[in-house]
């Protein structure tokens, strides 16, 4: 699982989303919270429930009235879930054929092929430069040719990819403006994740520290002055064998990005370092004074102003609103 899949995992569901929005305002009783999320069979809610007490998104106790009843509460892990989900909302609104609701079908759909290409290692492939089925299938050897197959044909369904005009080997798959801007989101849930670890989620590596830098640099808008090379390093954690600093070389001239590489070796004029935590506080929170900024400060200090402004926009801060489906509606059949 590569990082932030899990908590984006978690929104897909429009179950746990109405959940998490009806206990934003306080604690519910079970019949309540059962009724304000659109009466699901009781097993559904059951299993829902399981899990998002197992990873402290939600809390269960019993009330002080009588009789004494079973309370669910957003925990800690819930309320932080919630910028999260405000995330993930920015994006959704954002989507190339209308807005599309958090908490819903469409939405659901979306995330998973956003996290199915990102899991699989297509979105670190394709946010480098357009590629076929063919040579995606050479890259990503451990993902059989159908499943690529599939994984891209929902991403292109979702509006995530695009297909260009085709070549000898066949058409060429290259990523959206609206999947570079999941950038916001994938950070947001990467932080979460790292906030509230477990021991099946992993720290980022270097394919998500690499795929994150690749969407990104694309977008970044520098001073026209600004040119010269910038090294972006992350100093990775938990089990790395080989160099633990993963990330990019960018190439900017006249303020334009002009190249960007996962080879790090080369010489630079720049460069803004530090460790997944530091990189989180600066992109998603606007605070760099964890990161390091070296050489030609004013190209770092630059580019990091260009990333701190083009991924996340200050995503999460709105406030929700989900629809919730009818009684009785079965979100399994979505």
């Amino acid at each position: 699982m590569r990082t932030g899949a899990h908590a984006l995992t978690l929104l897909s569901s429009p179950l746990n989303v109405q959940a998490l929005m009806a206990l934003r305002d306080g604690p519910r009783p079970l019949p309540r919270l059962r009724k304000e999320v659109g009466s699901p069979p009781p097993t559904t809610m059951r299993n829902h429930l399981l899990t998002l007490t197992e990873f402290g998104i939600i809390e269960r106790f019993r009330s002080n009235e009588f009789p004494p009843q079973v309370d669910f509460a957003l925990g800690g892990a819930g309320r932080d879930l919630l910028s999260v989900a405000g995330a993930i909302n920015t994006w959704l609104v954002a989507a190339p054929d209308g807005p599309v609701e958090l908490g819903t079908v469409a939405a659901k759909r979306s995330i998973k092929a956003l996290v199915d290409g990102w899991a699989t290692g297509v979105v670190r492939a394709l946010a480098a430069k357009p590629l076929t089925l063919t040579e995606l299938d050479r890259l990503i050897s451990r993902v059989s040719y159908p499943t690529l197959e599939r994984r891209l044909a929902a991403m292109r369904e979702a509006g995530q990819l695009e297909a260009l005009s085709a070549n000898g080997n066949g058409r060429r798959q290259m990523v959206t403006n609206w999947l570079r801007q999941a950038i916001g989101p994938l950070a947001v849930a990467s932080r979460w994740e790292q906030m509230h670890p477990s021991d099946h989620i992993p720290p980022p590596g270097r394919i998500d520290v690499e795929a994150a830098f690749l969407l990104a640099v694309p977008r970044l808008r520098l001073p026209n002055a600004s040119s010269g090379s910038c090294r972006l390093a992350v100093e990775l954690t938990g089990g790395e064998v080989a160099d633990p600093t993963a990330g990019v070389v960018i190439d900017v001239e006249d303020g334009r990005v002009i190249g960007c590489s996962s080879r790090l070796g080369r010489e630079v004029g720049a460069w803004v370092s530090g460790t997944p935590s530091g990189w989180f506080r600066a992109v998603v929170d606007g605070f760099p004074d964890q990161l390091e900024l070296g050489g030609d400060n004013a190209l770092a200090a630059g580019v990091l102003d260009g990333l701190q402004r083009c991924p996340c926009e200050r995503l999460g801060t709105q406030r929700l609103s989900v629809s919730v489906p009818h009684a009785g509606a079965d979100e399994g059949n979505g």
